[in-house]
C-alpha cells in the first residue's frame, strides 16, 4: 500500500514535532522557556495554514491529509492546554469541554460519506484557540486578563462551532424534505 506522502503532508507531520518540545518547555517554565514555547507554538500553528495552502495550490489534497491535518491540529492544541492546566492557568473542566467537542465532531466526521474540511465556525474556533494559547503561553504580565478573555472566548466559540456541526440547519432540513 502506498501512502500519499507529499509536501503538504510532510509539513503537517512536521507540525507534530513541536508537540514534545511544547510539553517539555512548559513543565516548569521560566520566562525564557515561555517565549521559546510561544515561538515553537506559533511556527507550528503557522504551518497549518501553509500545508493547506500548498495542498490546494499544488493540487495535492489527499484523504490522508484531510485526516492528518485536523488530528495534528488537535494534538498541537491539547499539549499546551494540558500544560496550562498543570500550571493552574486554565481549569480542567473547561479543557474537557473543548476535548469533548473535538472528539464528538471527529466521530461525527468519520460517519460522513465524504471527508470534508472545516466550516467557517470551525476555522474561527481554531484561530481563537491558537490566539488564546499563544497569550497564555507568553510570560504572565499585567495584561494577563486579556489572555483569560481570549481563552474563555475560545471555549465559547468551540462550543458554538460544535453545535453548528451537529444541529441541522432549517435550510438543510427543508432541502432534505424537498429532495
Amino acid at each position: 500500500m502506498h501512502l500519499p506522502i507529499n509536501l503538504p503532508n510532510l509539513i503537517t507531520l512536521s507540525r507534530l514535532l513541536g508537540v514534545p518540545f511544547l510539553l517539555w518547555l512548559l513543565v516548569q517554565p521560566t520566562a525564557q522557556q515561555r517565549w521559546i514555547a510561544l515561538g515553537v507554538f506559533l511556527i507550528a500553528a503557522g504551518t497549518d495554514w501553509l500545508d493547506g495552502y500548498l495542498a490546494r495550490r499544488l493540487n495535492q489534497i489527499t484523504d490522508l491529509g484531510k485526516f492528518l491535518d485536523p488530528l495534528v491540529d488537535k494534538l498541537l492544541v491539547f499539549a499546551p492546554f494540558l500544560s496550562l492546566i498543570e500550571l493552574g492557568q486554565v481549569p480542567a473542566w473547561s479543557v474537557f469541554l473543548i476535548l469533548a467537542r473535538e472528539l464528538t465532531i471527529a466521530g461525527w466526521r468519520v460517519n460522513q460519506p465524504k471527508i470534508s474540511g472545516a466550516n467557517l465556525w470551525g476555522k474561527l474556533k481554531t484561530v481563537s484557540q491558537i490566539g488564546a494559547i499563544a497569550l497564555l503561553i507568553a510570560p504572565p504580565t499585567a495584561e494577563s486578563a486579556i489572555a483569560q478573555i481570549a481563552y474563555w472566548s475560545a471555549v465559547v466559540l468551540t462550543l458554538i462551532s460544535g453545535a453548528i456541526y451537529l444541529v441541522p440547519s432549517q435550510s438543510s432540513n427543508q432541502n432534505s424534505i424537498q429532495g
